[in-house]
């Protein structure tokens, strides 16, 4: 999908076709689109191949007049009825004289904000300006999914407090790997931002530094929180899993206590019924009382051990 915005009288609206100053959107772009992006627009086709490319880390390279900036964005993706997963995807930023061009695997909510009109004072014209509030969109964004992170966490700790099911383990489980995501994603754009911050590649004024100071700063925080929702959510797992543990033994333990107190009967019992003459007292109720009293005996006994909790 390709879509062009050019800003006129402060406001972002759409147009047909590629105007200088104009943002060009393409999501999940067809063939016909990348001829289009690579023959008309003039794109280099290394960066159009890079930008759709999932594996690909955060970086920034300039040629033939062209710099790419590629950066990681989260999102969100349900995978059944209870259970978030959040994970990245390569978001490439691509700017020439005449254009800044996003291109994306798949629609994401930083580019739906800035179609939508939803980010005031987006100035197509200025490139850099335009690039460094995507970065900071997408800053804010991080910061946005890791408190939903805690909050999701933070439920689900809840609900194993009541009950221990496998439902909220795998969700918990989830919710560590996409802190792995999110930190090693981070961390990939906070080098590259660093790398705008030296102004070799990218000419930066001193309210664009201004700008990149303010999305380093969001972006620290993010791996800052991202770190400690880490470490707190892996000794969560740790301390259920011992909990797990414990009380698999309690159940152990209960059911061998019992398997003990119901084989004595059956051992008695044995005894009696078995073709041997000359056993003591041989009546029917002898070996009833024998029974219940060796019961009783090892009761009390595991009782005083504590077998029974």
């Amino acid at each position: 999908m390709l879509k062009m915005y050019k800003t006129q009288d402060n406001r972002l609206i759409p147009i047909e076709f590629a105007e200088d100053g104009c943002w060009i959107s393409a999501i999940d772009p067809s063939e016909a689109e990348l001829n289009f992006l690579v023959n008309q627009i003039g794109l280099d086709k290394g960066f159009v191949r890079s930008a759709l490319d999932e594996e690909e880390t955060s970086r920034i390279e300039s040629e033939d007049g062209q710099t790419v900036v590629i950066v990681d964005v989260p999102y969100a993706e349900k995978q059944s009825e209870n259970t978030v997963v959040y994970a990245t995807m390569p978001l490439g930023i691509v700017m020439t004289e005449r254009y800044i061009v996003t291109i994306c695997i798949r629609s994401n909510p930083v580019i739906t904000e800035f179609s939508d009109g939803l980010v005031r004072n987006v100035q197509t014209g200025l490139k850099t300006r335009f690039l460094l509030m995507m970065l900071l969109r997408i800053a804010v964004r991080y910061l946005q999914h890791l408190k939903q992170i805690d909050k999701i966490s933070s439920y689900m700790e809840l609900q194993l407090h009541r009950s221990m099911r496998n439902k909220e383990l795998f969700q918990l489980l989830d919710l560590e790997k996409s802190l792995v995501y999110f930190s090693t994603s981070l961390k990939a754009n906070e080098v590259t931002m660093e790398k705008i911050l030296r102004g070799r590649i990218i000419k930066l004024y001193e309210e664009d530094q201004d700008l990149l100071e303010d999305v380093l700063i969001e972006t620290k925080q993010a791996i800052e929180m991202c770190n400690i929702y880490s470490s707190i959510l892996s000794g969560t797992m740790d301390a259920f899993a011992s909990i797990i543990s414990n009380n698999l033994n309690i159940v152990m333990k209960v059911l061998t206590s019992l398997t003990i107190v119901m084989a004595i009967p059956t051992m008695v019992f044995s005894f009696y019924g078995m073709n041997v003459t000359h056993l003591p007292l041989a009546n029917s109720w002898f070996p009833i009382v024998l029974s219940a009293v060796s019961a009783a005996a090892a009761v009390i006994i595991l009782v005083k051990k504590d077998m029974f909790h």
